[in-house]
């Protein structure tokens, strides 16, 4: 895979987008930055990164023969790759916290920002923005926030990390077939973060309550037991798991 290594921008996934439409590029290419200024997370938030010691790097990864309706999976292969990659570097203990937030124990260690590509009701691509937490060891006002060095007790050379972390999502993306999309979806729900456990949510009003993580649906909504063995479908604007 092509990549591009650049100073400092403020993201990635933007820089990326912009290339590929006065690029025309229709191969994936990866765009990592040594320091990202304003790298962005799920529903606006900002990532949190020092210069030079955490991988943010976005890829674009083509896509074909892949309905809307089934975007989700490639949330799924993507956060599938990074759990490849991190296990191969002997981190244990990997969960997903639905969506896509990727996690040891219960240490966030990795975010993943992704902008789907549509063009006349298709699926062209996506650009898969990635913030993995390498050798930061202080992280401010982010007690869930944990670090590969802060794991594994020593400095990552990033360069390999991304490598390792490239060829895992070229290989997850060639299992993304409609005939792999069962197992793909099992091996997700298999990993998914605080799964049939009675978990703490809020909802859009900022109300709690309590239900247990059954699984997902193929459009990438919770499926929650609640009370009264009722399972309800949310999507990530209506819910969000607590810690």
């Amino acid at each position: 895979m092509h990549i591009i290594k650049v100073d400092a921008i403020d993201s990635t996934n933007t820089f990326l987008r912009d290339l590929r439409r006065e690029k025309k590029i229709d191969s994936p290419v990866c765009v990592r930055a040594f320091e990202q200024r304003a790298g962005k997370g799920q529903m606006g938030t900002v990532w949190q990164s020092n210069p030079g010691e955490n991988l943010t790097c976005s890829v674009f990864m083509p896509v074909e023969g892949i309905s809307i309706t089934d975007q989700f999976f490639i949330s799924i292969v993507t956060s599938l790759a990074v759990c490849d990659a991190l296990s191969d570097l002997m981190i244990t203990r990997l969960s997903i916290k639905w969506p896509n937030d990727i996690l040891s124990d219960r240490f966030k260690v990795c975010g993943i920002l992704i902008e789907n590509i549509v063009k006349n009701g298709r699926l062209e691509g996506a650009i898969i923005g990635i913030g993995l937490n390498v050798n930061q060891l202080k992280f401010n006002q982010l007690p869930q926030a944990g670090s590969l060095k802060q794991l594994l007790g020593k400095n990552l050379n990033i360069d390999e990390v991304l490598s390792g972390l490239l060829n895992k999502l070229e290989t997850r993306f060639s299992q993304l077939k409609n005939t792999y999309f069962e197992n793909l979806k099992e091996q997700y729900e298999t990993m998914l973060f605080r799964k049939n456990k009675p978990s703490t949510f809020n909802d859009v009003k900022g109300n709690s309550f309590v239900g247990i993580i059954q699984s997902i649906t193929n459009e990438g909504k919770l499926q929650v037991l609640l009370e009264d063995d009722v399972v309800s479908n949310f999507d990530l604007k209506e819910i969000k798991l607590l810690y």
